[in-house]
């Protein structure tokens, strides 16, 4: 087999075997290399499959993901501390695909805890830099760091005295030379197999705008607490904010007996209450133990007799429980994550130890959790 190098062969070469026959009935020289080639090679070779594109693609991205997280430095702190340390708005800015990426990253921060809008630069120098305050810092995002539309902007966004940070992938750029922060991207090359398309530097982009948001998460101590505040629907507003106490079965509802209580007893009682489970009960409505449906066949495989045993005999003292304040998501988390999944909790009082009622995995479900 003939060796030759990629690049050497000329134009016509490569597109004869893409316009007058498939590449898999070709029977032009498959090049070889003399050592391995890298990613962004195999995506741009001629002869590679969609399936090996895709896959050196995603393998280059997060190889510069990796590399972004080596080289965050003092400066990245500097611009969390100046964005936490302003008690008004972020404005984020950019063009095309970067300012879809920044209008991503203003919606990140406004969901974790800071302020942030995005400023179209188009729009901006139409009237729309009256959503911008003294002092507000900008935060100015582009690959080149040339993007007219930004750099234009540079004297306006002076005159507001507004902190400047970039987000560039050249550090040599007007907007970055210009900044009072660049947070720089690198200048890696895009991974598409033209070279062309911003899909690199748009995911590096949007991964350090989450980082910033991370970073002030944590400098703010946000809790889920505060999530939920900012996320009342939707699902992950219902695993943050619905309660136990909101879905719990009350006892009335619930088959309640007495450690002394006859087993055929407790049966019937669990019977006409069929939630999957009965509360034990000792002095003053203080949980004793449970039993489940389970606890009963087991008893039964047993032999048991129902007439003699009582439900002290087989209930579980001590069960795992929870308190109407817990989250829903919490509870759930609680029924499902260890090695034997149980689908009942007795909910008791976290101070007084008295029963409230029953939660079921049911319950959870239909507030619409699972």
């Amino acid at each position: 087999m003939q060796k030759c190098q990629s690049a050497a062969r000329p134009i016509s070469f490569y597109r004869s075997l893409t316009t007058f026959a498939p590449l898999h009935r070709s029977r032009a020289p498959i090049c070889t290399f003399a050592r391995p080639p890298c990613l962004f090679s195999l995506i741009h070779h001629p002869m590679t499959t969609p399936l090996n594109s895709a896959r050196a693609l995603l393998q280059a991205e997060a190889e510069a993901l990796s590399e972004l997280a080596t080289r965050l430095d003092g400066t990245f702190t500097k611009a969390v501390d100046l964005i936490a340390a302003h008690s008004g708005k972020v404005v984020l800015c950019g063009v095309g695909k970067s300012g879809l990426i920044a209008q991503k990253i203003a919606a990140t921060l406004c969901s974790t805890g800071t302020p942030a809008i995005f400023l179209h630069a188009a729009d901006a120098v139409h009237g729309d830099l009256g959503i911008l305050q003294p002092g507000d810092p900008v935060i100015l995002v582009s690959r080149s760091g040339s993007t007219a539309e930004l750099v234009r902007l540079l004297p306006v966004l002076r005159s507001f005295k507004s902190p400047l940070i970039a987000i560039v992938g050249n550090i040599q750029s007007p907007l970055a030379t210009q900044s009072d922060i660049v947070l720089d991207i690198g200048a890696r090359p895009e991974a598409d197999p033209l070279g062309l398309v911003p899909t690199t530097s748009a995911l590096l982009t949007l991964a350090l705008g989450d980082a910033l948001a991370a970073a002030l998460m944590t400098k703010r101590g946000f809790a889920a607490s505060d999530f939920a505040r900012f996320h009342p629907a939707g699902q992950l507003g219902r695993n943050l904010l619905l309660t136990v106490g909101e879905a719990l079965q009350p006892l009335e509802r619930c088959a309640v007996v007495s450690v002394e209580t006859s087993l055929r007893d407790t049966v019937i009682a669990m019977t006409r209450h069929p939630h999957g489970a009965a509360c034990i009960l000792g002095t003053d409505g203080v949980l004793a133990g449970l039993i489940t449906d389970g606890d009963l066949r087991r008893a039964l495989s047993r032999g048991i007799d129902l007439n003699a045993a009582n439900a002290g005999d087989i209930m579980t003292k001590n069960p795992i429980r929870t308190h109407p304040a817990v989250s829903l998501g919490d509870a759930a988390r609680v029924m499902e994550d260890r090695p034997s999944q149980i689908s009942v909790l007795p909910v008791t009082d976290p101070t007084t130890q008295r029963c409230l009622g029953l939660l079921r995995i049911h319950d959870i479900y239909q507030a619409g959790l699972v």
